[in-house]
């Protein structure tokens, strides 16, 4: 197991994309990883799949009483309501600032690079996502690739579900690899 004692935080909400937040979680599990759910609610956060409501998950722990230092990682699944209510919760986007100050592996994918615009984590980092977020992506400053999976000094960015394959494994790739003290962001 790849993966043993490490500690991923997967930060969500409602309306999260059903296999982009249960693929990894299941994934990462199965290589040993504790992983934690981490939202702006506490109780249950439902899943979004195939045009309804789906699947819900428990909370673990609120984003606003949860330290980034306690985690190896933090993945970030997309939808458009998922990232589109975290984004302007300002303990969500210090929570994803807080992993790119300390250099370690972050993931988001389809529309979750929301978030690292809101963040303002994503300038000169190259990147993918969702198409229909490109011209975010690049208003910006980022520089997005049309690709399955795109890392950049360990950020880890998918286009869809499709993607999942490629974009798991090189979550776990990026969490074995740790820390990237090159790429700090100084906020």
């Amino acid at each position: 197991m790849k993966l043993q004692n490490k500690k991923i935080a997967i930060l969500a909400t409602d309306g999260f994309e059903k296999s982009e937040l249960f693929e990894p979680l299941n994934a990462l599990k199965e290589q040993g990883a504790r992983v934690d759910i981490i939202s702006i609610k506490e109780g249950e956060i439902k899943s979004w799949d195939n045009k309804n409501w789906g699947e819900t998950i428990q909370v673990d722990k609120l984003v606003k009483n949860t330290n980034a230092s306690d985690y190896h990682a933090l993945v970030l699944p997309g939808g458009v309501m998922n990232p589109d209510s975290l984004r302007v919760n300002e303990d969500a986007l210090s929570f994803i600032r807080k992993f790119f100050k300390e250099g370690k592996p972050v993931a988001a994918i389809c529309h979750a690079p929301w978030l690292l615009i809101s963040a303002k984590v994503i300038e000169n980092r190259t990147v993918t996502s969702y198409h229909s977020i490109k011209d975010d992506v690049i208003n910006a400053r980022a520089n997005w690739k049309y690709q399955e999976v795109v890392v950049d000094s360990g950020l880890i960015t998918s286009r869809s579900p499709e993607d999942l394959p490629a974009f798991i494994n090189k979550i776990i790739e990026e969490v074995v690899e740790g820390r990237h003290e090159k790429q700090v962001f100084n906020a």
